[in-house]
């Protein structure tokens, strides 16, 4: 195992994932290394085929790597049998899907969908209803308690949702394109739902998404290109501050974060499109050249 920080969540080290066909091998994931510290807000964004998704079903330990190795909150996954897959998905990880077919149960209200999973665990009927009311008031549905899903608006659905993700008290919490099917504005009031979960809970959070307007509202920015970490963005300090004052549309407006290229074990960096289009480079030769301590790419 690489060696292992205090506050590492998520730890992929050299992720290699091959989907086969009869006719053609697909390389997901071509030895993507990231960490993930404990109580962070991050958003991994990358186009359809980046590798994103394949990436947070192996932290969910839904699939398995065809090489390399992943450790959430120190459990190798990559060791684990089916039964202990099945038992860290209940203990360790909470799920929040695009599509709330995924999330609920059309015939359970509201209540009873955020009790469901706590069935399982022998917690009396009192205290599951306790919980699910107080679950459902942290993400501000409680007055809805008694509906059906096909009663809820699709911003209401992701909030009870979020709420059945949180009913057994994961450490993580992973959402796959969790606005993708809401309009700005609902996204928007969930985007600051994981921002007070985040805050209020020390939750950590992983965000998968084509959105890259879920950077206004996250600490870090993960970009995946081609299988690999290509870029990260940190968010300024100065516009944390600013993130409970200012609205949206404002903080749109804002250079909230700041841009890294990420360098490999094997001492390799990618570079984004925009970049190499910002430069006028569309070769692929580069040259390098340090003056005055920086390293300086050209044509």
């Amino acid at each position: 195992m690489p060696e292992e920080k205090k506050n590492d969540a998520v730890v992929c080290d050299g992720l290699v994932k091959i989907f086969k066909t009869e006719d053609v091998e697909v390389m997901a994931l071509q030895g993507l290394d990231l960490r993930i510290g404990k109580g962070e807000l991050v958003a991994i964004i990358g186009k359809s085929g980046s590798g994103k998704s394949t990436l947070l079903n192996m932290i969910g330990g839904l699939d398995r790597p065809t090489a390399g190795r992943i450790y959430v909150d120190g459990q190798d996954l990559f060791a684990m049998n089916e039964a202990q897959l099945v038992s860290y998905r209940r203990s360790t990880v909470g799920f929040v899907w695009q599509n709330s077919a995924q999330n609920l149960f059309p015939y359970l209200t509201a209540l009873q969908n955020v009790e469901a999973p706590l069935y399982f665990t022998g917690t009396s009927e009192k205290a599951r209803k306790e919980k699910a009311m107080e679950l459902l008031e942290l993400t501000g549905i409680s007055h809805r308690a008694s509906s059906y899903p096909g009663q809820l608006s699709g911003g209401e659905q992701q909030r009870v949702a979020i709420a059945v993700s949180l009913a057994l008290d994961p450490k993580i919490l992973l959402a796959d394109e969790p606005t993708g099917s809401v309009d700005s504005k609902t996204s928007d009031m969930i985007q600051d739902l994981f921002r007070k979960l985040n805050t209020e809970l020390g939750l950590t959070i992983i965000i998968v998404t084509h959105d890259i307007s879920l950077a206004n509202k996250v600490s870090r920015v993960i970009m995946v290109s081609d299988g690999k970490i290509s870029t990260e963005k940190i968010m300024k300090e100065s516009y944390m501050k600013k993130l409970d004052e200012l609205s949206t549309e404002n903080l749109k407006e804002m250079d909230s974060h700041e841009e890294y290229s990420v360098l490999d074990k094997a001492r390799r960096v990618q570079l984004s499109e925009d970049a190499l289009k910002e430069a006028g480079i569309d070769s692929h030769m580069v040259k390098v050249e340090v003056k005055d301590g920086k390293i300086i790419i050209s044509k």
